[in-house]
């Protein structure tokens, strides 16, 4: 699961990340989850410093991860001896935490890349039964629902559509912080189900072990 940057705020508060706590403990008792955090607004902040400051792009992006993995090892931090101690910095170590049988909560792990396109290559490395994109929006519309209110949201789209969206720069909501072409592609490859949908505690539940049909299903052709 990619689990939204924007959980990790300036004002979030304990209260809201033990919900969440909560909530993956609870997913822990029927999968071995593993979560992706997002650097959210506190990676921006740096990352826009940091960018003044003359920071070059290969050293923002890993800003941005220092951030994701600092978000990481909050959560990490209220799930105790449930989850792996550490955050795994590559695949390698995703697969070898896989090992522990316990909940792995990681952030970003290459430059350049989105933690969608992390979160993709991870499940394909693990050979995860369905990638969760939890954001912060609720779908994937065909333009962009914050300038246009007559975007219509998606309940299934095909992979190949996605990409022919994202290839033509039509405006698909929240673009690169929703899906981008690597995320795409690796899902389009590995053949990986794929649900984009607006992050809450009670979208995740539903979504996840009661398999109610939220958000916008990635449809993979044979």
């Amino acid at each position: 699961m990619k689990l939204s940057g924007s959980l990790f705020s300036f004002d979030t508060t304990t209260k809201q990340l033990k919900e969440y706590v909560q909530l993956i403990k609870k997913i822990g008792e029927h999968y071995q989850p593993v979560i992706v955090t997002g650097g959210g607004k506190i990676a921006r902040f740096y990352i826009n410093i940091s960018r003044e400051m003359g920071l070059d792009e290969a050293g923002l992006d890993l800003t941005g991860i220092q951030v994701s993995h600092l978000n990481a090892k909050l959560l990490i931090a209220g799930l105790g001896d449930l989850c792996y101690p550490v955050t795994p910095k590559n695949l390698e170590e995703i697969s070898t935490s896989l090992i522990s049988n316990k909940i792995i909560i990681t952030g970003g792990i290459y430059p350049g890349q989105s933690t969608n396109a992390t979160s993709a290559l991870i499940a394909e490395r693990i050979g995860a039964v369905k990638l969760f994109n939890a954001t912060d929006v609720d779908g994937i519309y065909d333009s962009d629902p914050r300038t246009n209110t007559n975007a219509v949201r998606f309940d299934f789209i095909p992979v190949k559509d996605c990409i022919d969206i994202l290839k033509s720069e039509k405006s698909m909501a929240g673009t690169y912080d929703l899906m981008d072409l690597i995320s795409l592609k690796v899902i389009e490859r590995s053949k990986l189900p794929t649900v984009v949908f607006k992050a809450s505690v009670d979208n995740i539940e539903k979504i996840v072990l009661q398999e109610a049909k939220i958000g916008t299903e990635i449809i993979i052709s044979s």
